[in-house]
């Protein structure tokens, strides 16, 4: 039996822990407070973040590093984007041999633009390091914890490594896919919550289903020219975990990032929404390292330029949208 060290206390790191130990491993869910974790040990389940689903039996939680980390094979990160890095450091103490690091955040951090697995790999030793992968899909939580068929794709450059971490996810209900694309699949998981923002707002401005399919279509043709530019497989950005990812953030009312697209449609307030929410949506941190991307590698992303004025304040979505009707038409 593996052992494997989640880390966070998210709705999708609950998620991922609950399906390891459905699947036999020993899973630690480690907390970053003793309060916390006290909480999730007594109440056997995480009432705040995905209440009314029972830990199995070989799964604890902990705040203790050396229980975390001792004789783990794997560690899962689950945590939001600009707090990755301080997780790190936080975990690092505990760190006494090697450990095979997966990545299931979806973002890019604040300043750097750097994705998650080069965060793992600038901030860790790599004495520590056996491997390095990422994980993202369509994988809204409270579906995949529900037991309903949902798809996810496992990257890394190792491919021993993707077959280890497929192993342990993979279930009847949990199909895991592997892909050598580190590059396409972390950037098809952060930059899709670009255009489910953009999707939220045009279901908030009472816009139909063409307006919000040409929102996606063109969207994700800037999402392929940013991450073919980055060096990913445009393949992949057409895949489980680029399209596939879109549909699911783009028209599910599970997802955080469409919900605060829709609230700004409606013309509510940006910062109290997300001062309303529990949860984070990844996309408003993500548009402008986005932008700075796009920037470096000379690409066009006029949807995701809209947005960030939309976010900053700087255009109202109503004008936004005849902004980018009225752009001087071109091929497709």
């Amino acid at each position: 039996m593996s052992k494997v060290s989640v880390i966070g206390t998210t709705s999708w790191a609950t998620t991922l822990a609950i399906l390891l130990a459905r699947n036999g491993s020993e899973v630690v869910l480690h907390s970053r407070t003793e309060t916390e974790a006290l909480s999730l040990q007594i109440d056997r389940e995480n009432r705040r973040f995905l209440a009314g689903f029972p830990f199995p039996a070989n799964m604890t939680v902990t705040s203790n590093l050396k229980d975390t980390m001792a004789e783990a094979e794997v560690v899962v990160l689950a945590v939001p984007s600009q707090s990755f890095a301080a997780n790190i450091v936080d975990i690092l103490p505990g760190m006494e041999k090697e450990y095979i690091f997966v990545s299931a955040t979806k973002g890019l951090e604040t300043g750097t633009s750097n994705r998650m697995s080069e965060i793992l790999s600038r901030d860790i030793p790599s004495r520590f390091i056996t491997g390095i992968a990422a994980l993202s899909g369509p994988n809204l939580s409270k579906e995949v914890v529900r037991g309903m068929p949902s798809a996810t794709v496992v990257a890394s450059q190792d491919e021993s490594i993707t077959d280890k971490v497929q192993q342990l996810l993979l279930s009847k209900y949990f199909r895991v896919y592997t892909n050598s694309d580190l590059i396409g699949v972390e950037l098809g998981g952060a930059l899709k919550n670009i255009l489910a923002l953009g999707a939220g707002i045009s279901d908030g401005l009472g816009f139909g289903d063409n307006a919000k399919s040409s929102l996606i279509t063109r969207g994700l043709s800037e999402v392929s020219r940013l991450a073919v530019a980055c060096g990913a497989n445009p393949l992949t950005i057409y895949g489980i975990a680029g399209l596939g990812d879109v549909m699911a953030t783009c028209t599910s009312p599970l997802s955080r990032n469409r919900y605060v697209g829709e609230c700004i449609g409606r013309g509510q307030n940006l910062n109290e929404i997300l001062a309303s929410m529990n949860n984070v949506a990844e996309g408003v941190y993500t548009v402008p390292e986005a932008l700075s991307l796009a920037s470096r590698f000379k690409v066009d992303m006029p949807i995701t330029h809209s947005i960030s004025r939309i976010l900053r304040g700087d255009i109202s979505p109503e004008d936004s949208v005849n902004d980018l009707m009225t752009r001087i038409p071109h091929n497709e």
